[in-house]
């Protein structure tokens, strides 16, 4: 049994006071999910950077072209891993399940993608962001033209650049406010 903990160190708004977009946007997570994930009552405290965070989550994640929505979820897990976010690993990982209608390729991904029972072209992805995650500087050419060997372009390569990038300032506010992932997330595509 664990120990029941805040959600977050930080104060958290009153949801019946937010503005009305926000709110709006929390209610229509909550009837999609079936709960509200911590993440959205957390970052609510700020609206403005509630709605900045989320436009460019939405722009990144949602959004259609040659990366699957389930290989957006593994760069999301496979670089909060490194970036050792508790919240983003077991939110985006639950995530992940889903949409890739796979129980255990989360928690693959997440401890090891390299020993992951996971396609070339997924670990050429996973390289690319997690180089960019630990050491976006020493990036060269020959990293694209790895990923070009798997079928990546330079909107792919964007893509994965960008949710690597996103995510380790979305890691690093999750681990600096302590913030915990829902319950149900550990559950959600098993």
């Amino acid at each position: 049994m664990t120990q029941e903990q805040p959600i977050t160190r930080f104060s958290l708004p009153d949801l019946n006071q937010l503005p009305h977009d926000i709110a709006d946007r929390i209610q229509q997570v909550h009837d999609k999910a079936g709960f509200i994930p911590n993440v959205f009552v957390v970052l609510a405290r700020r609206p403005d950077e509630f709605r900045a965070f989320f436009a460019y989550h939405d722009a990144l994640m949602e959004k259609r072209g040659n990366l699957t929505l389930a290989e957006r979820e593994m760069i999301v897990v496979a670089t909060s891993n490194v970036n050792q976010c508790h919240y983003c690993v077991i939110a985006h990982g639950a995530i992940l399940r889903v949409r890739a209608k796979d129980p255990y390729i989360a928690d693959q991904v997440a401890i090891n993608f390299r020993k992951a029972p996971i396609s070339a072209r997924h670990q050429a992805m996973l390289d690319f962001a997690v180089k960019v995650t630990q050491s976006s500087y020493a990036i060269n050419e020959n990293d694209y033209a790895t990923l070009a060997e798997h079928g990546f372009d330079e909107e792919d390569a964007w893509d994965i650049m960008a949710i690597a990038a996103f995510f380790g300032m979305s890691n690093r506010l999750a681990n600096a406010a302590h913030m915990q992932p829902n319950p149900e997330f550990y559950a959600l595509g098993r």
